[in-house]
């Protein structure tokens, strides 16, 4: 009998840089927000900062303001740069585009219960499983970026830290240059 052997992808998350939506205090949810120019900087700043490291390749978001922050950070290094969907925000249905303290009040009530024509944080969770199911098998022992939203960076949390996801929307998103996970893969 052949035994596994477990190895692992290491994976950095990066959140998007700022949007015109979060100058506004305005939950995007799928809404399609550009960079602010501070945003802009803040990206130039996010490929400054891993300019000496090696990574096999950034995966973003489809939005907007995730595309922008990966393709103004690493598009210069000729880096392959994947955008995938599943790494969106959470879908707040009805309450995309209003203020972010509404959403803030809503979360708890929308970990598993699907937000009025959106989705849950639930919904999220298994988007962002299905994303390092196809993709981390590809990268074993090498290094990805992610840039992506707090939603997804809460489903790395649970789905690699084992974090109780309603522990986690219950936490204001505080932000950092830099998650750092480890994504076992069976070889």
């Amino acid at each position: 009998m052949r035994r596994r052997r477990h190895t692992s992808v290491a994976i950095v998350f990066e959140s998007h840089s700022a949007s015109v939506d979060n100058g506004r205090w305005v939950a995007s949810g799928w809404l399609d927000s550009p960079l602010s120019q501070l945003g802009r900087r803040q990206a130039r700043e996010l490929g400054q900062r891993y300019a000496d490291v090696e990574i096999a390749a950034v995966f973003a978001s489809d939005l907007a303001r995730a595309a922008d922050t990966a393709r103004i950070a690493f598009g210069a290094r000729g880096l392959p740069l994947f955008l995938d969907w599943r790494l969106r925000e959470c879908d707040y249905g009805d309450l995309a585009g209003v203020p972010a303290a509404q959403v803030e009040q809503e979360r708890r009530r929308h970990v598993y219960e699907p937000f009025p024509r959106g989705e849950s944080y639930g919904q999220v969770v298994e988007r962002v499983r299905g994303f390092l199911r196809d993709v981390a098998p590809r990268f074993v022992e090498r290094r990805i970026v992610v840039v992506g939203h707090s939603a997804t960076k809460w489903a790395l949390d649970h789905l690699l830290e084992g974090t109780p996801l309603p522990e986690l929307v219950d936490r204001s998103f505080a932000w950092r240059p830099g998650w750092e996970y480890a994504y076992a893969v069976d070889a």
